[in-house]
């Protein structure tokens, strides 16, 4: 199989399906390949980190987005596990202002996700143990972050109801994009 991109009805986030070689020893993923990015999505963004995330299952991480300039793009794989990934666009002035857009990504299907500067991430455990990798454009800082309440209901994004939710304090004391909207904390639609 080759690479296969595809974008995502809001702007700047893309599906990226990428090769897995099996044999008889096991599989080998080539996860990330610049040239699919940047053919894709026009975009060329060198990784200045990488991260990984455990969580158990029912675990909502996010709604989180980098502040200021630069912004940071994203791209996400799911690793081990299954995992709902939401891409939500909380830039002031899109034209798709307030969407979100949910890919299930798991350990048996060679899916990443690519977000670029600006939109918003979160993503909900399906699965004990769940380990997602990122690539980032710019190093976390956590002077920039902002999360946006994933249980906003004016958000309403669609949770499966047979899994118990749990939240960290930062993130349940998150405000709702309206709230943060009107507050001017959110990153500004530049494209």
């Amino acid at each position: 199989m080759s690479d296969a991109a595809s974008a995502l009805p809001i702007p700047g986030a893309w599906t990226i399906e990428t090769p897995r070689h099996e044999d008889g020893r096991g599989s080998f993923h080539e996860w990330y390949r610049d040239d699919t990015v940047r053919a894709a999505t026009g975009e060329s963004w060198q990784p200045r980190q990488a991260h990984w995330s455990v969580s158990r299952r029912g675990v909502l991480r996010g709604i989180s987005v980098v502040t200021g300039a630069p912004g940071q793009a994203k791209y996400v794989t799911c690793v081990r596990g299954a995992v709902l990934d939401i891409v939500v666009d909380v830039r002031a002035g899109s034209p798709t202002f307030g969407r979100w857009h949910l890919e299930r990504l798991d350990e048996d299907h060679d899916l990443s996700l690519y977000l670029a500067d600006g939109l918003g991430h979160a993503f909900l455990s399906l699965a004990e143990n769940l380990t997602v990798m990122y690539l980032l454009s710019q190093p976390h800082d956590p002077a920039r972050e902002l999360r946006v309440q994933a249980l906003d209901p004016d958000l309403g994004i669609t949770w499966p109801p047979e899994v118990t939710v749990s939240q960290s304090a930062k993130d349940l004391a998150a405000p709702s994009l309206a709230e943060a909207e009107r507050a001017g904390l959110l990153p500004a639609y530049t494209r």
